[in-house]
């Protein structure tokens, strides 16, 4: 157990931004399954501009590293482009 004041708002801190990262995290994984489910080109272009934004934050924030974001990018690129 946490022997400091500090401590113990280090240990309040951490959890509520697991939970902000997991939403974070969650979230963009469904948005990223709906994409590839959909089929309509001009829906999905207009979805891919939001998902690489919410790529980039991930990655900013160290939720996800930076080329797993650049990978996903570029494949989910691809694959609007093939629509």
């Amino acid at each position: 157990m946490a022997n400091h004041k500090s401590a113990l708002k280090r240990v309040r801190s951490d959890e509520a931004k697991r939970d902000r990262n997991r939403y974070q995290h969650k979230t963009t994984r469904n948005a990223i399954r709906d994409l590839r489910a959909t089929t309509d080109k001009k829906d999905a272009e207009g979805r891919l501009s939001a998902i690489a934004s919410m790529l980039d934050k991930l990655a900013k924030n160290n939720v996800i590293h930076k080329n797993k974001a650049a990978n996903l990018k570029s494949t989910l690129t691809k694959h609007v482009a093939t629509l």
